[in-house]
């Protein structure tokens, strides 16, 4: 019988054993009380009852939840009615007797967070992948490997093989919510042989989940995690080049765990030598079936009805059908594109669908009822997962698969006012890094703030971060003033967290409008970052960047150019030629080099087409948009008003799609569309965009904001009481700083 279903005589024994220890504590106790008087009785009744207590508490079983993703669970758990808000429980897989199991007992993969394959009565049969022998080489030099790849690639089935193999006496130790990961690496570090199985880490990182010191602390523990590559990529060089003046605590503290791990890389779709080995077991009516769909979907897709869990969800709306439940997983999808990573409850899932199916039609569609609606996410199609997955006690979770259906946009507004206001301040924390990654400021600001209020620590930075960046920079810099002061009397001036808060810090006295202060702050920071982190680290390039930046708008760009240059030549030689921080680094380069403007245009452009060309940043990177901005600026000063008000039109137009309409990016280039406009006498065209962009400005921009001072200027001049000014300050900024 396999060791962790929670059946028959397993369960009878559990409960026979809690019973007998109960019953033989209380029988000792009576007898001592018999034997004895006085103290003695009180003594020995005390440590009497101590002792099967113990015994009672570890023979007790665990109520098991039925529905999870991996049968027989067993946790312990507080039930609280099916619409009760599900708190994370520290719930750590354990046998029906309440152990921590062996992986040779560990006899199904769903159980180490497979997903179930179709008519899961037995797991199909494990087809070699390419990448086993690079994870077994991995395992035998490090303790901590991470498998990445898309949802349905094979992830977790690929680990758990090969660990089953290597590691069969070793205790398998798998926190089942990031509320169960102390507890979890507690158990790990005490057992001489254990592997702390970590899959989907993106749920165990974040407010209170894996840190440093916990790894650290494993120190014969082997850790062995899986991760979707969309999460992974949170964490790479590129979306740390759009963290522009944002170098988070928590951003650069998971960034630098994971890159503890050895990462193996599992492709989605299958090589033709996998689809070889394959073939040998097609006598399985699911590995055939999986073949037969060709080169279009991955083998381990198909098995676990990925693409048909997909199909179902998209039909599910037409009138009649299941649009309610469409509506409800909707919702589920989003919570977790939101950056919620724990699971939601029935009565959210009610509350918030709602404007999903409004959306669609309505009552047009003839919705079903929404206790039908749940029947139908929940069931399990093709006898694998549903596309919600868990059960209405524990909450309810969108299957992975579903994350990153093709022509999904940005999460709505709806949801995000829905949901901000039923989750806890770690939930909070999780939801404003996302939104603060992903350009929603507003957003950002929002979590990060009921984080900062709950009490979830190391709030206070990426919250000020996040109100500088959303165009109040004076403010900003005044609450980091405040957090480096802190950081210095507690943690010393040049510990690395009191460092990034005065890399931070100077970048808002320069956003602020004083650049010169700001260079001479990263000016002395530089000196203290550089002895502490060393010439190479990504921190002590960043603030070289700055201060030639600053430098370069307080008045020397000749200056600048020197830094830059000596600057580009280290992040080549670190990083190569293609990191964004190299492509950001030109892009200044090219902006303060005393040149020929026929020349910087035609380096500008050919930087362009290698951010925008294969194996560059792609077209809507902040590092390409700013390059386009460049552009146009440099097609301004050269007297083509044409071409750039039509550059900055479209530039404007993809910046609101990419960061929206509120972000100080947006409405700078909506300033210099209007200043292009006003170039070609076109005052009420430039008035009737400086109008409505001064409106929204006024609402979400500091007071005496440089954006609003140079909007109202502008629409002085769209009426004529003004004339033209040669350079205004605003058009002189290199646009974005990089």
């Amino acid at each position: 019988m396999p060791a962790l279903l929670f059946r028959g005589s397993g369960r009878a024994r559990g409960w026979a054993g809690y019973l007998g220890s109960v019953g033989l504590g209380a029988g000792a106790v009576a007898l001592a009380a018999v034997w004895t008087s006085g103290p003695w009785a009180a003594g020995i009744g005390a440590a009497v009852t101590t002792l099967f207590g113990l015994a009672a508490e570890r023979m007790r079983p665990r109520v098991c939840l039925s529905g999870q993703r991996g049968p027989g669970l067993t946790r312990k758990t507080h039930p609280r009615g099916e619409d009760a808000d599900p708190r994370p429980a520290g719930e750590v897989l354990r046998t029906a007797a309440g152990r921590i199991p062996l992986l040779r007992h560990v006899d199904r993969p769903e159980l180490a967070g497979a997903h179930p394959a179709e008519t899961a009565a037995a797991p199909p049969a494990y087809i070699r992948r390419d990448a086993e022998p690079g994870l077994r080489a991995a395992l035998e030099r490090t303790r901590f490997v991470l498998v990445v790849g898309e949802s349905t690639a094979g992830k977790t089935r690929l680990a758990y093989e090969v660990a089953r193999t290597r590691y069969p006496g070793h205790a398998f130790v798998r926190p089942l919510s990031r509320a169960a990961l102390a507890e979890a690496v507690r158990i790990a570090g005490r057992r001489r042989r254990a592997v702390l199985w970590l899959d989907d880490l993106e749920d165990f990182l974040g407010a209170g989940g894996l840190s440093g010191a916990q790894l650290a602390s494993l120190r014969t523990a082997v850790v062995i995690a899986t991760m979707r590559v969309q999460e992974y990529r949170r964490y790479d060089a590129r979306e740390e080049s759009r963290l522009t003046g944002s170098d988070r605590d928590a951003w650069r503290a998971q960034r630098d765990l994971l890159h503890q791990a050895t990462v193996i890389r599992l492709p989605r779709h299958w090589s033709a030598s996998e689809r070889g080995r394959a073939a040998a077991h097609q006598g399985d009516p699911r590995i055939g079936a999986a073949l037969r769909a060709g080169e279009r979907f991955g083998v381990a897709e198909v098995l676990a009805a990925g693409p048909e869990l997909l199909a179902a969800w998209e039909n599910a709306w037409a009138p009649g059908a299941n649009p309610r439940g469409a509506a409800v997983v909707a919702a589920a999808v989003d919570c977790r594109r939101a950056g919620l990573r724990r699971p939601v409850s029935r009565a959210w899932l009610r509350e918030l669908h709602a404007p999903y199916l409004a959306a669609r039609g309505g009552g047009d569609l003839q919705p079903e009822p929404f206790a039908e609606a749940m029947d139908w996410a929940c069931a399990a199609a093709y006898a694998t997962s549903g596309l919600l997955i868990g059960n209405f006690g524990a909450g309810l979770t969108a299957f992975d698969y579903l994350l990153n259906a093709p022509g999904d946009g940005p999460v709505p507004d709806h949801l995000w006012r829905g949901l901000l206001p039923l989750v806890e301040p770690a939930d909070a924390y999780d939801m404003g890094l996302v939104a603060h990654q992903e350009g929603r400021l507003a957003r950002a600001v929002e979590a990060l703030g009921l984080a900062s209020r709950g009490g979830v620590p190391g709030a206070e930075l990426p919250l000020a971060i996040a109100i500088g960046d959303s165009g109040k920079p004076r403010r900003a810099a005044a609450d980091l003033a405040g957090i480096a002061r802190r950081r210095a009397g507690r943690l010393g001036p040049r510990h690395p967290d009191t460092l990034a808060a005065r890399h931070q810090l100077a970048f808002f006295v320069g956003e602020s409008g004083n650049d010169l202060a700001a260079a001479a702050q990263f000016a002395e920071l530089l000196a203290d970052v550089a002895q502490v982190l060393g010439p190479d680290h990504p921190d002590t390039l960043a603030a070289r960047h700055q201060l030639a930046y600053f430098t370069g708008e307080g008045g020397d760009p000749r200056a600048a150019a020197r830094q830059l240059e000596a600057l580009l030549a280290d992040r080549l030689r670190v990083h190569g030629g293609g990191h964004p921080q190299v492509l950001a680094t030109r892009r200044s380069l090219i902006w303060f080099r005393p040149c020929e403007p026929a020349y910087a245009e035609a380096e500008l452009r050919r930087l362009l087409a290698e951010a925008e060309g294969a194996g560059g940043i792609g077209p809507d990177d902040p590092h390409t948009l700013a390059i386009r901005g460049s552009l146009a600026a440099m097609a301004a000063r050269a007297g083509r008003t044409a071409e750039a008000a039509g550059a900055w039109a479209e530039l404007t137009a993809d910046r609101t799609r990419v960061l929206g309409e509120d972000h100080p990016h947006v409405f700078y280039s909506r300033l210099e569309w209007a200043r292009a406009l006003l170039a070609r006498d076109r005052a009420s065209e430039a008035a009737e965009v400086l109008t409505g962009a001064l409106a929204r400005a006024e609402s979400v921009l500091e007071p005496g904001h440089r954006h609003l001072r140079t909007a109202r200027e502008l629409l002085t001049r769209t009426a004529g009481r003004a004339p033209a000014a040669d350079r205004p300050e605003d058009s002189r900024r290199a646009a974005d700083p990089g």
